[in-house]
């Protein structure tokens, strides 16, 4: 039986970590081989880009049989949506690492290695009981490193997301099991491979709205969208620096991911029908985000805020059923996942310093840690938009798209993404360049492996924002395919 790269980027971290477990190494030595390790993986991931070729359909196919009695298989397979996502994951984790460097226990990193297996095999998973497999296991690492490293209340915030993800998990898990049953009564064999459940054709239109409405749910909870929030603000507030990295870099990306991979092929009908009223749930959430974000003094709840509110933007990209929009969606997923990452890597670094979390007790920084202030004014101007960022690329696509479906949603969306910039412009004066009273001489600028673990993120946002066409003629094919062969709605 051969495994090909795919496999390998997925069970390359997860080997490793088993392998550490077993070997008394320390937690320095665990650190080094997981980072290893994501370099690795890394190089992989570029030699399949370099290689993939322009077209709308899956590419290194893996298909082997694994419940054969009950059409349950190994498979995998990879698409232009799924190929820059897995970019971003190969290039967040090694900076992650470099940012993470001190101070961590051998248990951490063997959930980091073992994080990067859960989110690998739910990228390129095509059979959807092994998606409901590494969906599930993406997530207890993330609970692990909530619960053992976090602050606060993190044990009351780990059972709470638990609760969330699960209930959600477990209504998406029976509209699986019921689309292999309708599969099964309609063709005489069991099958849970997504190119044989699109084919089904026995289901009512009663049916179909509870199945789409069951896998919503469990990706809306993920994303988070609104009413399916209330998780955010304390598990955010109560997790270390890995796991709010994790939650909203990656994590959260892959429920839009999950979305537009598997919704929209299985309820394609439904997906343009319900677009209309999700797109602006998409809007309604990237309008209350914002605002409850301009409410909080405690700057990583702020931006726990700011970043559901751009997840809001993205959903609505998605939604708006025309190139312009989806393409900008999965730009700014890379986008916002590099500068949000970077921002909650660097205020993880500042709280390790200072202990300041506040954002009236915080200022003068940016004479404090110049290097600091550097690349934390890239990955604002990127949240904010400016042009010559990827940040504006992706925004300024969403808002044509929403634009072409409704003007004045692309009015609105438009408009609070304005209001945003200057509220973060203001925030960066008050946090970083006023001057302040309170004894910020703790503050330890970048050394050389996090300025390291840095720079990867601010080359890749202004040279996305400056030459986006290099990046996005890999996806565009995919795009088109969505919207002319699954959607039939035409290029747009």
């Amino acid at each position: 039986m051969e495994f090909g790269l795919l496999s390998l980027i997925i069970f390359l971290p997860f080997f490793v970590a088993m392998g550490v477990l077993f070997f008394p190494f320390s937690a320095q030595m665990t650190r080094n081989i997981a980072f290893a390790t994501s370099v690795i993986i890394l190089f992989l991931a570029f030699k399949i880009y370099y290689e993939f070729e322009l077209t709308g359909y899956l590419q290194l196919r893996e298909y082997h049989l694994w419940m054969k009695s009950y059409g349950i298989n190994y498979s995998l397979g990879i698409d232009g949506f799924s190929l820059i996502i897995m970019m971003l994951i190969a290039t967040l984790i090694p900076c992650a690492y470099l940012m993470l460097w001190d101070g961590r226990t051998k248990g951490y990193w063997v959930s980091m290695l073992l994080i990067q297996t859960g989110i690998s095999g739910t990228l390129f998973s095509q059979d959807l009981i092994l998606f409901y497999f590494f969906w599930e296991a993406m997530l207890l690492p993330v609970f692990m490193i909530i619960g053992m490293f976090g602050t606060g209340n993190r044990v009351h915030s780990t059972i709470k997301i638990t609760i969330y993800t699960i209930l959600g998990s477990l209504f998406m898990f029976v509209c699986i099991l019921y689309l292999g049953v309708q599969f099964y009564h309609e063709y005489g064999l069991w099958s849970f491979e997504m190119s044989d459940l699109m084919v089904i054709s026995t289901i009512s239109r009663t049916e179909s709205l509870w199945l789409f409405f069951g896998f919503m749910l469990a990706f809306a909870i993920k994303i988070p969208l609104f009413p399916f929030h209330t998780w955010l603000l304390e598990t955010y507030s109560n997790s270390p620096t890995g796991g709010v990295f994790l939650l909203s870099s990656i994590m959260a990306k892959l429920g839009v991911y999950a979305i537009v991979r598997f919704m929209m092929p299985l309820f394609p009908k439904l997906y343009v029908e319900f677009a209309p009223y999700m797109m602006w749930l998409g809007i309604f959430g990237l309008l209350y985000f914002g605002i409850a974000a301009l409410m909080q003094i405690n700057i990583k709840k702020m931006f726990a805020y700011s970043s559901a509110s751009h997840l809001g933007f993205i959903v609505a990209g998605i939604f708006s059923l025309n190139t312009y929009g989806l393409t900008g969606a999965a730009y700014l997923i890379i986008a916002h996942a590099m500068a949000t990452g970077g921002i909650f890597l660097l205020i993880g670094k500042m709280e390790y310093s200072i202990g300041i979390k506040a954002i009236p007790a915080l200022g003068g920084i940016a004479k404090q840690a110049p290097l600091f202030t550097t690349f934390f004014a890239i990955m604002l101007l990127c949240i904010i938009g400016l042009p010559g960022t990827n940040g504006f690329v992706s925004e300024f696509l969403i808002i044509l798209g929403t634009f072409k479906f409704h003007p004045t949603a692309g009015i609105v969306s438009a408009f609070t993404v304005l209001v945003a910039a200057i509220f973060m412009f203001w925030m960066f004066q008050r946090v970083i360049l006023q001057k302040t009273s309170n004894d910020i001489s703790d503050m330890v600028d970048l050394n050389f492996k996090e300025v390291l673990g840095m720079l990867p993120l601010a080359v890749m946002i202004i040279s996305m924002g400056v030459y986006p066409d290099f990046f996005l003629y890999k996806i565009e094919p995919t795009i088109q395919h969505y919207l002319i062969n699954i959607l039939h709605i035409g290029v747009k």
